[in-house]
Parts: structure tokens; C-alpha cells; sequence
């Protein structure tokens, strides 16, 4: 973990919002994660076969919003 420093704090403070962010703030207010990830997972695949393991569920989801 790496320690703030004071200038990282003020600078955290004083840096604009940008459009993805404020995108992605809205997103996580709209969207109901919870319920969607509960119809999903039965689903999706676990790591019961061979080759790469698969991705996370809510990191897959999110990533087909953004799409």
C-alpha cells in the first residue's frame, strides 16, 4: 500500500471530474448490480474445465455496459 502524501491530498481535492468518471458514478447509481449479478450467476461459467479460468462475473458485466 502505498502512503498519501499531503500534496497527493490536495491534489486529489483540486482535480476535475472527468466525463468517464462522472459516467462511471452514474452508472453505479442506476444500474441494480445486485439483482442483475443474482440472475446471471447460475449462468455463468466456474472454473470447473480446462484452459484460462474465466473472468469475474461483475467485472464482466460491467465491462459489457460499457460496451
Amino acid at each position: 500500500m502505498k502512503q498519501t502524501t499531503f500534496a497527493s491530498l490536495a491534489f486529489d481535492r483540486k482535480k476535475k471530474q472527468t466525463r468517464r468518471e462522472r459516467f462511471l458514478a452514474e452508472m453505479e447509481t442506476v444500474v441494480p448490480w445486485a439483482a442483475l449479478l443474482a440472475v446471471i450467476e447460475p449462468h455463468y461459467p466456474t472454473t470447473g474445465r480446462r484452459g484460462r479460468p474465466p473472468m469475474p462475473l461483475a467485472t464482466m458485466l460491467r465491462i459489457y455496459f460499457m460496451q
